[in-house]
């Protein structure tokens, strides 16, 4: 005869979605993954970053970024209110903490789009974050990319270049890497990883 036993059902264990951070050099297509993923599964939730930059035409605040001022921006790092940030051709960008933390705590899959600096940072202020690494099929693929894109000077592909070269580098850093040969199939590989299937 099978023993019973009586009282209350042990609770399931606490099972919270991690976040999940994305990052690889430039040029590798992240940007292009995520909209894929997010055309797929909109219940995927993107953090926005705040940045200092002045809107493009056609951005809107809270949408693409938040937009503040370099006073704002003092103010949340001196905070504590931003996971990371970076400074990035003289304007910064960050990602505030309690819109990440408040989507994690009602049980959303939250994705992180930043870079190596970036990941860093918020492996050091949320250690058990899911590092995802984008990396190119090849070298020469992603010099093609970068060269291929016909909007930036000779000048400016050269820098990126070098900052992909630190940034392919730092592979090892990461938990999973996944190689962008197709778009569809690496949004798909990523959302596996997020469990959102």
């Amino acid at each position: 005869m099978a023993a019973t036993s009586r009282g209350t059902t042990p609770e399931p264990p606490d099972v919270r979605p991690r976040l999940t951070v994305l990052s690889g050099p430039s040029g590798v297509g992240k940007s292009t993954v995520v909209a894929h993923m997010r055309k797929v599964h909109p219940e995927v939730w993107l953090s926005v970053s705040a940045t200092t930059r002045e809107p493009r035409p056609g951005e809107r605040d809270g949408v693409q970024y938040f937009f503040v001022s370099d006073d704002e921006f003092d103010k949340l790092v001196a905070n504590g209110e931003l996971l990371e940030w970076a400074e990035f051709a003289g304007n910064r960008y960050g990602t505030p903490r309690r819109a990440v933390q408040d989507r994690l705590d009602a049980g959303e899959p939250v994705l992180l789009e930043i870079d190596l600096q970036g990941a860093r940072l918020v492996r050091a202020s949320m250690p058990d974050a899911q590092l995802v690494f984008l990396a190119p099929p090849s070298w020469d693929e992603l010099v093609r990319r970068l060269t291929g894109r016909g909007t930036e000077s000779a000048e400016v592909i050269e820098r990126r270049l070098a900052a992909a070269k630190v940034e392919l580098a730092a592979e090892s850093e990461f938990d999973v890497t996944l190689v962008n040969t197709s778009v569809e199939d690496v949004a798909r590989e990523l959302l596996a990883l997020m469990d959102v299937v």
